[in-house]
């Protein structure tokens, strides 16, 4: 959010936003009231507006993969933190998110992360969807990670992934089929405890 002439209105207008009370925040995350004040401090430096729009997010987000890119794969992160749909992630939208991925069960876990693939949000994941996550998570990792990808391969992955999930074969994944096919899945699983290991 470093202030420069291309900034977007919206973050001009929204200077002063202010959080909700971190006893609000506290009772609808599960953060205690110091982490609260730390990630609070963390996302007022980088975002001293009090909201972040996406191309300020894609700038922080594609710090952490300096050999891939980042952008659309930030695009789709930030259309889940934003889950109101206002172009903007307020502190409150990304402590939420934070909790749930940090410390939420693994239920809260698997419907955040059905909630990502769901792009179009109609409530089923489908084989494009799936595709287009996939394909962004392997532009993020960079050619240093996969250095002799082939172009098909995040189809194959996706192809191995519906043969899994999609359980009544209508060609889209459900919540239900999501959670089972994940909660059956030791993969699966292993990958989503990465996220407790960030903090």
């Amino acid at each position: 959010c470093r202030y420069n002439k291309a900034d977007d209105d919206l973050e001009m207008t929204m200077v002063c936003h202010r959080p909700e009370g971190l006893d609000q925040l506290e009772a609808l995350t599960n953060f205690n009231k110091r982490e609260l004040q730390v990630l609070y401090r963390g996302f007022k430096n980088e975002c001293p507006s009090g909201v972040v729009n996406e191309d300020t997010f894609k700038q922080i987000y594609s710090k952490f993969f300096p050999h891939g890119d980042a952008s659309q794969y930030a695009h789709y992160l930030f259309n889940a933190f934003d889950t109101g749909n206002s172009g903007s992630i307020k502190f409150e939208d990304f402590v939420t998110a934070l909790s749930i991925l940090l410390k939420g069960t693994v239920t809260e876990k698997l419907q955040w992360t059905f909630n990502l693939y769901d792009i179009n949000r109609d409530g089923y994941i489908n084989k494009e969807e799936m595709t287009d996550i996939v394909r962004a998570i392997y532009d993020m990792m960079g050619k240093y990670t996969y250095p002799v990808l082939k172009t098909d391969t995040p189809k194959q992955h996706v192809d191995a992934f519906f043969q899994k999930m999609d359980k009544n074969r209508d060609g889209v994944v459900t919540l239900d089929e999501f959670l089972l096919s994940c909660q059956e899945d030791e993969n699966i699983m292993r990958s989503l405890q990465l996220f407790e290991n960030v903090m």
